[in-house]
């Protein structure tokens, strides 16, 4: 596969330092600006106490004091410095500077998205294609997370005989590389992934504040910079649900691949609802969040893929269906392939 992604930043998602400046001037000044006009407007009842006194007694015009007509001229002073920013800001707008693509805090970088690859033990040479395609290693992993905002983890627990040569195999290869979620009290099996994508996206949520956060298989292979630009699209949508959706037949007989035991609760005509694709899928943080706090009550079904979409069916979420995120096969403008 040609999934190789260019160390170039995001042409659509460009990181100024301008923008920020000037907001944080912006919001410093309508601060100055709220206290300087409350002391300019006791200032200006007080001289207009004292004129209509005057006016009234017939004395002549009484002097304003000093410190009222330096509050006076402060604030008109503020007045001119965020009429100054205002006009830089429209300028930098029509240059194309963009703010909603470099949320920045404390002069760090918000990743755009955390990529979790559920793997499994004896899966080393997937892995190996997966770096040397489109991850990378040290320094190359670390620059496509500060540079693009992408952060790619392997997804694994442990093995039934803990500490074995599984697990030893594991632990080694990610001293090697530091490049996994090793789930501690999950225990490998094959009808425990739907637990296990739960344990990511709960894991990654509570430790990374990202826009985004991404499921994928390890034998997938993902073009970096499309992926980058079709997620920045999305930004501001709060609740979005992204992927090659689907529904297909549910299957009630044990003896059958994708048999699911919960058959008899999707109807007479046993068809599952609408959900992307197991190969990769992309959810936005409230949803994340949404599954790290019920995490203890959220329901698994057979297939990982399922039983998401099974969460989100009911919430207020919106569902993108994004045919790039269909793998079946490489062409252009596409976000990942199946090997």
């Amino acid at each position: 596969m040609r999934s190789k992604g260019s160390n170039a930043r995001l042409s659509s998602m460009p990181i100024r330092s301008r923008i920020p400046t000037l907001l944080l001037s912006m919001f410093a000044t309508f601060a100055s600006i709220y206290v300087a006009g409350r002391l300019w407007q006791d200032a200006e009842n007080r001289v207009y106490l004292i004129k209509e006194l005057d006016r009234l007694t017939g004395q002549g015009q009484s002097a304003i004091s000093v410190d009222d007509t330096l509050k006076i001229i402060a604030c008109r002073e503020q007045q001119k410095k965020l009429l100054a920013l205002e006009m830089d800001l429209a300028a930098a707008r029509q240059e194309g500077f963009m703010v909603k693509h470099s949320r920045e805090t404390n002069e760090t970088k918000v990743p755009l998205v955390v990529i979790g690859i559920i793997t499994r033990f004896g899966r080393k040479t997937n892995r190996d294609a997966i770096r040397k395609a489109w991850m990378g290693t040290g320094a190359s992993l670390r620059k496509m997370e500060k540079q693009k905002g992408i952060i790619a983890r392997f997804v694994i627990g442990r093995s039934p005989n803990r500490g074995d040569s599984l697990d030893r195999a594991i632990d080694d290869e990610n001293g090697q590389y530091n490049d996994f979620i090793i789930h501690n009290d999950h225990v490998e099996a094959p009808e425990e992934l739907s637990k296990k994508a739960k344990l990511f996206f709960a894991y990654a949520v509570d430790r990374w504040d990202a826009e985004f956060y991404a499921k994928v298989n390890d034998d997938v292979y993902i073009n970096i910079d499309v992926l980058g630009s079709t997620l920045a699209s999305y930004l501001d949508k709060p609740r979005v649900y992204i992927g090659c959706m689907k529904s297909g037949e549910v299957f009630s007989e044990p003896s059958h691949k994708w048999y699911e035991p919960d058959w008899w609760k999707f109807g007479d005509k046993k068809a599952y609802f609408r959900h992307a694709s197991g190969e990769m899928y992309v959810i936005s943080k409230a949803l994340a969040k949404f599954i790290s706090i019920n995490r203890s009550l959220l329901r698994s079904y057979a297939h990982d893929d399922v039983t998401a979409g099974s969460w989100f069916i009911g919430l207020d979420a919106t569902y993108i269906d994004e045919g790039k995120f269909c793998c079946s096969s490489w062409s252009a403008g596409a976000i990942c392939a199946g090997v």
